[in-house]
């Protein structure tokens, strides 16, 4: 089970953008990678295109392992590890292992 998901909030913990906190855009769960607002920004060559007709260099954020990234608690706001329970009814949910709240899926 992958404990980060599109739209929450994460903080990097290692690497060059080490210290910075994001949005998640998007996950890729076979390559255990995901894409985070204003993390691993890249420089991307590209050409004129009839929907694009300037072409140049433009800035786009790449891909970022998954183990270099802890979820943000949104009720205590501190990065967390993240935990699986089975509720009673049989579903399965997120919470927080520092203030053990239920963390609600930002779909």
């Amino acid at each position: 089970m992958i404990r980060i998901r599109t739209g929450d909030e994460v903080f990097v913990i290692s690497g060059k953008d080490k210290g910075k906190k994001g949005r998640v855009l998007k996950v890729f769960p076979r390559e255990m990678r995901a894409v985070v607002e204003g993390v691993n920004v890249v420089k991307k060559h590209v050409r004129p295109t009839p929907r694009n007709p300037q072409a140049g260099v433009v800035e786009v954020f790449g891909k970022i392992h998954l183990s270099k990234l802890m979820l943000v608690c949104p009720r205590c706001g501190k990065a967390t590890r993240v935990g699986a329970k089975i509720s009673e009814d049989g579903r399965k949910f997120r919470y927080c292992k520092k203030c053990k709240n239920f963390i609600e899926s930002s779909y």
